[in-house]
């Protein structure tokens, strides 16, 4: 064999190498948001998630929640020029765009509406799988009324938004870091929920990833605001 012929059949197959691995890793992915095992003649085949089931709610609600975070991010990245500001706003647009973009993913895998007609966000919060009240979690976003854009708790109104583009400076990054923390307090209680009501595992991790996530950035925006001289809204 020449020498070229061998550097082709090396290339071919550590080509074929990397075909594989990342075949494998998508497979995996799909078997974890179905939460399937590997010894399918040993357990059954697992059940995909029901329309009203804690697993479709919280992705569909938390889509629509991460997207506003997102939004936010973009708006203060362009009113103000603090580097620590436009760094935290990069890391949660970031972040939550991606998480995102795995919540409506799993949404398409387990063939489900991201907004299925007459059922109302927040719902799967007050409701167990079986349709009984959950002790603890009716009251987590029970009674909201949605209002000027703000469709669930933490979320900011259209009037919030329209402040922030108008503000600049200084101003833009306290009403920023208030919001932005207002809205993690809503998005820690509806991961929150999550972890206690979804059965989709890689959820459930995702879910506690968040709250674990979303608490220490609350503890450093509470900091940047009183080194501007202001606090996080009552």
């Amino acid at each position: 064999m020449t020498a070229v012929k061998r550097d082709r059949r090396i290339q071919w197959v550590a080509g074929s190498a990397v075909v594989l691995a990342l075949l494998f890793a998508g497979v995996a992915t799909v078997a974890s948001a179905r939460d399937d095992g590997t010894d399918h003649a040993a357990t059954p085949a697992p059940r995909t998630p029901a329309v009203e089931s804690a697993d479709a709610g919280f992705a569909r609600d938390m889509a629509v929640h991460h997207q506003q975070a997102v939004e936010m991010s973009f708006i203060v990245r362009d009113r103000t020029k603090d580097e620590e500001v436009r760094r935290l706003a990069y890391d949660i647009a970031n972040t939550q765009a991606n998480q995102r973009g795995m919540m409506l993913g799993w949404l398409d895998l387990w063939e489900l509406p991201k907004a299925p007609a007459g059922q109302e966000p927040m719902a799967w919060m007050a409701a167990g799988h079986e349709g009984h009240t959950m002790d603890g979690m009716a009251g987590m976003g029970a009674g909201y009324r949605a209002h000027d854009g703000s469709l669930m708790p933490g979320m900011a109104t259209r009037t919030e938004l329209d402040r922030l583009r108008r503000a600049n400076g200084k101003k833009a990054e306290i009403l920023y870091l208030q919001l932005m923390t207002d809205h993690h307090k809503g998005g820690i209680d509806m991961a929150r929920g999550c972890a206690r009501l979804c059965t989709v595992k890689v959820e459930k991790r995702l879910a506690q990833g968040m709250v674990e996530a979303q608490q220490s950035e609350m503890d450093m925006m509470a900091r940047m605001l009183a080194a501007r001289g202001a606090k996080p809204r009552s």
